[in-house]
């Protein structure tokens, strides 16, 4: 089995990339043109493996996707490359169109390309699988959750260009018959997370004394994934799932905001015992424009239809999580260096403090 994954040295993208290296024993082939987010040393434990390459290349490079999809022969194409943080898309959109939109689309049309000269039992076996999120669908209230067919409904810059992502992979299926899967995800989270997210940025500041802020009162909801339970997933989607479908992947895990942060200072205390809680550290600081109140997945259609299970409950999870960091300050300890934490989300930086991304 030959796997592209695109963005592959990013969070949830090198979390699929070990699992089928070193689990599922599959060739792979990582693409990834190592924006600030995208991380080679997430891709230690492969390194050097002989069923492991690594091409540094931009999706919205056509040539290069030409290139390598010809030279690779993949049978799946497993789409994660993308911009990624709410906060850098209020500051910054252009680069979420372009990735996002322009690149996607560039990576439909290579893929297409392919698909057609393939023929017989070869054509008929590829896959493309376009990983997306679960903000594409909006801001849920106290009840109900996101299902299939929830009507999109994007909040933010970065919501709105991968939604724009979900309807070019569907259209592409529909227009063209290219086998395209579709899935949305809740909030990830686990080892190699890049430290600007809120989970990774409570944990490291927490270690270091530093202040834990919080958007508005905490109250906003998020459905918490652990990263290796997702991997796991997208490898049932896009092996079982029918091509043209969406299924979304979801931990059932919903925290509020203010909750994930006291649970990281409950646990970071336990391990590592200081004088005064660091439940103390917590600051709230300024909303951010747009902020979603609440996301929640129904999982259901992937549990029945697929049969995956999440392994990994939010407090199992947040505890591996804490011990990773705790236990990988090579990993982290360069990009905490480069990036100090400072808050993105607001147009106005002159009243930013800290940042954090859920």
């Amino acid at each position: 089995m030959r796997v592209i994954v695109t963005g592959g040295a990013g969070f949830i993208g090198s979390a699929l990339v070990r699992y089928l290296v070193l689990e599922k024993g599959y060739e792979v082939l990582t693409v990834d043109a190592l924006t600030y987010a995208g991380c080679e040393a997430s891709l230690k434990a492969v390194e050097g493996k002989a069923n492991h390459r690594f091409l540094r290349a931009d999706i919205r490079d056509r040539a290069a996707m030409d290139a390598a999809i010809a030279s690779f022969r993949p049978h799946r194409i497993m789409h994660l490359a993308a911009e990624s943080h709410v906060d850098r898309s209020i500051t910054g959109a252009a680069d979420f169109i372009q990735t996002n939109i322009v690149g996607t689309f560039t990576l439909l049309e290579a893929a297409r390309g392919y698909w057609n000269g393939l023929a017989g039992a070869d054509k008929d076996a590829f896959r493309f699988l376009h990983v997306s999120t679960d903000e594409v669908y909006g801001s849920l209230g106290d009840q109900g959750l996101f299902e299939e067919n929830t009507p999109y409904d994007p909040s933010s810059p970065y919501s709105a260009s991968k939604a724009a992502s979900d309807h070019l992979a569907k259209a592409w299926h529909r227009t063209y018959d290219l086998p395209v899967v579709v899935s949305n995800c809740s909030n990830n989270y686990g080892p190699y997370h890049f430290p600007e997210k809120l989970i990774p940025l409570t944990i490291l500041n927490a270690l270091e004394g530093r202040a834990l802020p919080v958007y508005g009162k905490g109250e906003n909801v998020r459905d918490w994934l652990y990263v290796d339970d997702h991997a796991r997933a997208l490898d049932l989607i896009i092996e079982k799932g029918v091509p043209g479908e969406t299924y979304n992947v979801g931990g059932r895990n919903e925290r509020r905001n203010i909750d994930v942060v006291r649970r990281i200072c409950t646990v970071l205390d336990k391990l590592m015992p200081v004088e005064a809680p660091r439940e103390g550290l917590i600051e709230f600081v300024t909303d951010r424009p747009g902020h979603d109140a609440r996301y929640a997945i129904d999982a259901t259609k992937l549990e029945t239809e697929l049969g995956w299970r999440a392994q990994e409950n939010f407090d199992s999870g947040i505890e591996k999580t804490v011990r990773w960091y705790l236990d990988n300050a090579w990993w982290w300890r360069p990009l905490r260096d480069r990036y100090e934490g400072e808050r993105l989300g607001l147009a106005n930086a002159a009243s930013a403090s800290d940042g954090l991304a859920a």
